[in-house]
């Protein structure tokens, strides 16, 4: 038996695979991926210089915008989730950190729909240590070994365990803050041919008073890759199996079927088998888009239509990360030298030291791009009067808020931080700030005049916008790259519809904040204590990260 026991829940393993010989593999850089010419099918002259470096990091897949639909508000998120859960006719997935242990409602509409359709198959991942956080009581894992119970041939519960938790350090961190040591992060909400990318989990308040960002794609070729990953996390994760009719208890095994040892057994030959599976998902030669028209050819046809470019992006510590390059490469030369504004978000900020050096660098004097970082308040941070060492965290970050101030004024950066706060967790009205992502502006040059064209000035010819975003799982910290399992999303576009769309989702989270400056966040109510900084002293030592 595998030492990972609660007394309703049990890791047991399933003989596994022989053993397999991989050396680690490097992190995803531009080296490792085919040509940029073999991608080149996009675009306006300028948004070619973003995209054909892009194309070097990630798969890219050619949608048309209005298959982007960006939605608001937590309700809106939920009541769109179960429309799309009561019409499934084929396949529900959804890989999520957790479920709620009390969303009855939700699990309800999932059971109806597989009552209803014979053909309908349910995937579900969540992660092991936070869906068992509550047991022995009810928790997610005992609200989905209920849905396997009904439907046993075509409902699967999948619990992904990071290898970093294991042993002697297991035993002792408490569950509150075990995952500060990495966690199944990915939120990917898909239904039939539509999917909904998104950073929120899947429980009460992430339905109601927990803001995030929510982008639905009606696209069957972004779903069917995105499914591709999330059946790739499941076949390395622990199976959800229920005890008897007579018992409450659940049980996760390891199944033979598996293409990787357990991580609680042989944690490395676990991180090499998951790197082989996951690196070919990933990598650019994958692309489903090779021969889509390029933005050109569909304008001079019909110059209403443009297309617009989705980058799938995975981060797997230690071995693969393509979101830290994408995004470095959104945000460095050519794309900077265009780059006129830009918004970056994290409910949690700690930026990963290549994420702040980048912005930092960015709205330097050397390029002068202005920049918004918005976060949350610490009367919008959900461990806000959390109970234990927990109940720490919103001075940590307000601590780190303070230290990127103060790297910003050292740089001469433009950059602005605004916090979001709407009420007070905890109170009536008070809501909890989970957004994260990047919304990026470029002024495009022009196309070259034709020689019947008269002639214009360089303004004029300066007019045209294009627009990037960046949606998903991860918060852009050192654990989201060096500890979580992450995947998002890096859109581009030059289409108007589809770009006012992306600012008035960010006009509407700044309308919830205000400016902060050093002197706010060095008041003796928000300033660090020797507590705080004790803490975060202590998890860095252990290993884990905020």
């Amino acid at each position: 038996m595998i030492v990972y026991r609660a007394r309703q829940c049990t890791f047991r393993l399933v003989p596994s695979l022989p053993k397999h010989v991989l050396k680690p593999q490097c992190r995803l850089t531009s080296s490792s991926a085919p040509p940029a010419a073999a991608y080149t099918s996009t675009s306006h002259p300028a948004l070619a210089g973003i995209t054909a470096q892009l194309d070097r990091i990630a798969p890219r897949i050619d949608i048309r915008p209005d298959q982007i639909d960006v939605l608001e508000e937590p309700s809106e998120f939920y009541e769109t989730l179960k429309q799309l859960i009561r019409s499934a006719k084929k396949r529900i997935f959804l890989s999520t950190l957790y479920i709620g242990k009390t969303e009855h409602e939700l699990l309800s509409t999932i059971h109806e729909a597989l009552a209803r359709e014979a053909e309908l198959r349910v995937s579900i991942l969540t992660d092991a240590l936070r869906g068992t956080r509550e047991d022995p009581q009810p928790s997610c894992a005992f609200l989905l070994a209920n849905l396997t119970t009904a439907f046993p041939d075509r409902v699967e519960v999948r619990m992904y365990h990071t290898p970093n938790l294991t042993g002697l350090r297991k035993a002792l961190v408490p569950k509150r803050i075990n995952e500060g040591w990495g966690l199944q992060h990915i939120k990917l909400y898909g239904v039939d041919d539509q999917i909904i990318l998104s950073g929120a989990n899947l429980s009460s308040d992430y339905f109601t008073n927990r803001q995030d960002r929510y982008h639905v794609f009606s696209s069957k070729r972004v779903t069917d890759y995105f499914y591709r990953v999330h059946h790739a996390v499941c076949s390395i994760s622990f199976l959800l199996e229920i005890g008897s009719a007579s018992s409450s208890s659940h049980t996760f095994t390891w199944p033979s079927s598996n293409p990787a040892p357990s991580p609680l057994l042989d944690p490395r030959r676990y991180i090499e088998a998951a790197t082989r599976l996951l690196l070919p998902i990933c990598s650019p030669s994958h692309s489903p888009s090779q021969s889509a028209p390029s933005f050109a050819t569909i304008k001079e046809a019909d110059k209403s239509e443009t297309t617009t470019a989705l980058y799938p992006l995975l981060s797997h510590p230690p071995t693969i990360n393509t979101e830290l390059p994408a995004l470095r490469t959104l945000f460095s030369p050519p794309s900077s030298n265009r780059l006129t504004s830009y918004t970056f978000t994290a409910g949690y900020f700690n930026p990963h030291p290549l994420v702040k050096r980048t912005l930092l660098d960015l709205s330097s004097p050397s390029w002068s791009v202005p920049g918004t970082v918005l976060t949350a308040s610490p009367h919008a941070n959900g461990f806000y009067n959390s109970a234990g060492v927990s109940g720490l965290l919103p001075a940590a970050y307000s601590h780190l808020s303070l230290r990127f101030l103060q790297a910003a004024r050292r740089a001469r950066a433009n950059i602005a931080l605004r916090e979001w706060k709407r009420g007070v967790v905890g109170n009536e009205g008070g809501w909890t700030y989970h957004a994260k992502g990047v919304w990026a502006y470029f002024r495009l040059a022009s196309p070259p005049l034709q020689p019947s064209t008269q002639a214009s000035s360089p303004e004029e010819q300066e007019t045209e916008e294009a627009a990037a975003t960046l949606i998903g799982s991860s918060n852009y910290t050192t654990r989201s790259y060096n500890l979580d399992l992450e995947v998002g999303a890096l859109v581009v576009t030059n289409d108007k519809t589809l770009i006012r769309k992306w600012r008035r989702e960010e006009e509407n989270l700044k309308e919830w904040t205000q400016s902060v400056g050093e002197g706010d966040l060095e008041t003796k109510e928000r300033k660090a204590d020797w507590k705080v900084r004790g803490a975060m002293l202590i998890v860095k030592l252990l290993g884990g990260s905020l």
